[in-house]
C-alpha cells in the first residue's frame, strides 16, 4: 500500500520504501524455524522479532503468501526505478531479493502450509493467486532488466491451473487440502480477489477479477453467510451491505466482524466498477446472475452497454452497495477513529487488537480505489489461460544473500547461537514451550569461516553429551550487521 501510495505521488514515502528493501535484504538470511537460505525455506517464515532476529516461539509456519506478496511489492517499487533511471539499483539491489522470492513461489507453491489467517494448515486460495501473480509479473521485470526466471515461465500456467480448483461451482473454497471441515467461505477469497486486481483486464474467470462472474458470486456467497451469523446485521436483506468477518465457524476472540474483511467487500466492488468502466459494458451470466438479481431483481442474462439505462442503474446501484459496507465501518469506528482488528457480533464496539495495521491499510486501499485511483497492470491479461491439464511441478530454486546496502559494513560481527534441544533442570535453562539455548561470542572479523558444534553439561557439572553428526561450519557474514544469529537444532 505504501509503494502504491508513492508510486501516485507521495515522494515522502521514499525513504520507508529504501529502509524496507534494507531490512528484506537482512531478513532472507536470518535462520528461523521455517529453515534457513541455502534451500529457501527460510523465506516462508511469517514473523521476526523486531530487531531483526529469528522468532523461535510456537507459529502457523511456514506461510508460503509472503514471499509472493514481498516480490510484487519490490517489483511495483522496481518498475517505478525503471522509469526514473535507476536501472543500477534494481538490477544489482532489489532484484536479488525478488529473485530469492520468486526461486520460492517456483520450487515451493504446490506444497501446503498456512493460510493468511495463521490458522489453517493446507492450500490457500489467496497464497495461490497472489503466487500467481508474483510470478507473472517476477518474469516481465525479469526480462525487463535482461534478468531470467526460469521458474516464473514454467510454474506460473501450472499455479494458474491449480487456482481453478479452488471453485466449486457456487463460490470459491478457500482453503482445500486441509482437515478443517468448514465451508469454504472466506474472505480470504475476496481479498485474493482484490491482491491480484488488474486494472487493464478484462472479468476474467481464470484470474477471479474482481468484476468476473465468479468473483461476483463469490462475494455474494461469502457477505451472505454472514447475514444471520450476526445481532448487529440482523434484518438486513440481500443486496445491502452487511457487517463482514472471516469466515461463519470463526470462534477467535468470539468469532466477530473484522474492518478489514468488510472494507474489502466494498474494494472488490469499487474495483469492479472500475473493470466496468474501462470495458464500456457490463456482462451477466448465469454465475454471476444471483449477484445481479439482489441489486435488480429484473434483471437478465446479457451484455449491457455503457450507454443503456440498465448499465447506468445497475453500476450505480453496485457503487451504492460499495458505499454501505463503508457505512458500516464508519458506524462501527470509535469517534477517535481508532481501527481495531475486528468489531463486535453483537454490538459493534471495538474487539481484539488496537489500532491494527492492516485495518488502516484496508481503509485507504478502498478510498483510493473508490476513487478510481489504481494500481499498475500486472500483466493478468497475458496470463489469463490455464493448462488443459493440471501438472503438480516445481522448479528447484537457487538462493543467494541479497547485497546489503549501507554506509560503512561491519568489520567485526558479534554472532549468536541459538540451538533447540529438550534438557533437564539442573543441566541449563529449562523451558517446556520452547527449550533455545543461546550465547554469544566474541565480536569476530567480517568474513572470517570456522567449526563448531554443541553440547550439554550434566547436572554434576562434570559429564559431557556431545551432538551427533559432523562439525557444523559457519561464515561470518558480510555486511552492515554488527549483531547476527544463527539458530540451529540439536543433531542426534
Amino acid at each position: 500500500m505504501l509503494i502504491d501510495t508513492f508510486i501516485a505521488g507521495d515522494m515522502s514515502l521514499q525513504p520507508e520504501i529504501e529502509d524496507y528493501v534494507s531490512a528484506q535484504a537482512l531478513l532472507q538470511t536470518v535462520a528461523n524455524p521455517s529453515g534457513d537460505l541455502t534451500d529457501g525455506t527460510g523465506l516462508g517464515e511469517p514473523k521476526f522479532e523486531a530487531n531483526g532476529t529469528a522468532f523461535t516461539g510456537p507459529w502457523g509456519r511456514p506461510q508460503r503468501d509472503g514471499p509472493a506478496l514481498r516480490a510484487t511489492a519490490l517489483i511495483a517499487y522496481s518498475r517505478w526505478l525503471l522509469s526514473h533511471g535507476s536501472e543500477s539499483n534494481v538490477s544489482t539491489t532489489i532484484w536479488p531479493i525478488i529473485s530469492n522470492d520468486l526461486n520460492y513461489v517456483g520450487q515451493y507453491w504446490n506444497r501446503t502450509g498456512f493460510d493468511l489467517w495463521e490458522e489453517v494448515d493446507g492450500s490457500s486460495f489467496f497464497t495461490t493467486a497472489v503466487q500467481h501473480r508474483a510470478l507473472v509479473e517476477g518474469q516481465a521485470l525479469a526480462e525487463q532488466i535482461g534478468k531470467t526466471c526460469t521458474a516464473c515461465e514454467s510454474q506460473a500456467p501450472q499455479v494458474l491451473c491449480f487456482l481453478q480448483s479452488f471453485w466449486n461451482g457456487d463460490f470459491v473454497v478457500s482453503n482445500i487440502n486441509d482437515q478443517k471441515g468448514r465451508s469454504g467461505k472466506d474472505a480470504n477469497s475476496i481479498l485474493g480477489s482484490i491482491h491480484t486486481f488488474d486494472p487493464t483486464a478484462a472479468c476474467d474467470d481464470p484470474t477471479f477479477q474482481p468484476c468476473s462472474p465468479r468473483a461476483l458470486a463469490n462475494h455474494k456467497a461469502v457477505t451472505d453467510s454472514f447475514r444471520s451469523a450476526y445481532s448487529i446485521n440482523l434484518g438486513i436483506p440481500e443486496g445491502t451491505a452487511v457487517a463482514v468477518g472471516r469466515y461463519i465457524e470463526d470462534v477467535y476472540m468470539g468469532g466477530n466482524a473484522w474492518y478489514i474483511s468488510t472494507l474489502a467487500a466494498a474494494e472488490q466492488l469499487y474495483d469492479a466498477l472500475y473493470q466496468f468502466d474501462r470495458l464500456g459494458r457490463l456482462d451477466v451470466d448465469a454465475t454471476s446472475l444471483l449477484f445481479y438479481r439482489d441489486l435488480d431483481p429484473s434483471i437478465q442474462v446479457g451484455s449491457y452497454p455503457s450507454s443503456s439505462e440498465l448499465y447506468a442503474n445497475t453500476t450505480s446501484a453496485i457503487r451504492r452497495y460499495a458505499d454501505g459496507y463503508l457505512t458500516i465501518v464508519q458506524k462501527y469506528t470509535p469517534s477517535d477513529g481508532s481501527l481495531a482488528e475486528q468489531y463486535s457480533r453483537e454490538d459493534g464496539s471495538p474487539v481484539s487488537a488496537a489500532d491494527l495495521t492492516w485495518s488502516y491499510a484496508s481503509f485507504l486501499t478502498a478510498i483510493a480505489r473508490r476513487s478510481f485511483i489504481v494500481p499498475d497492470t500486472w500483466g493478468a491479461s497475458t496470463a489469463n489461460r490455464p493448462p488443459a491439464t493440471c501438472a503438480s511441478t516445481s522448479a528447484p530454486g537457487t538462493y543467494a544473500p541479497p547485497p546489503l546496502s549501507c554506509s560503512v559494513n561491519a568489520s567485526v560481527v558479534a554472532v549468536t547461537f541459538d540451538v533447540q534441544e529438550m534438557t533437564l533442570y539442573g543441566e541449563t535453562v529449562y523451558t517446556s514451550s520452547n527449550p533455545l539455548w543461546s550465547g554469544t561470542i566474541e565480536p569476530t572479523p567480517a568474513g572470517e569461516s570456522f567449526e563448531y558444534k554443541y553440547y550439554k553439561t550434566g547436572t554434576d557439572g562434570v559429564t559431557v553429551t556431545w551432538e551427533g553428526g559432523e562439525n557444523r561450519r559457519y561464515t561470518v557474514p558480510k555486511g552492515c550487521a554488527e549483531n547476527v544469529v544463527q539458530l540451529d537444532r540439536w543433531q542426534q
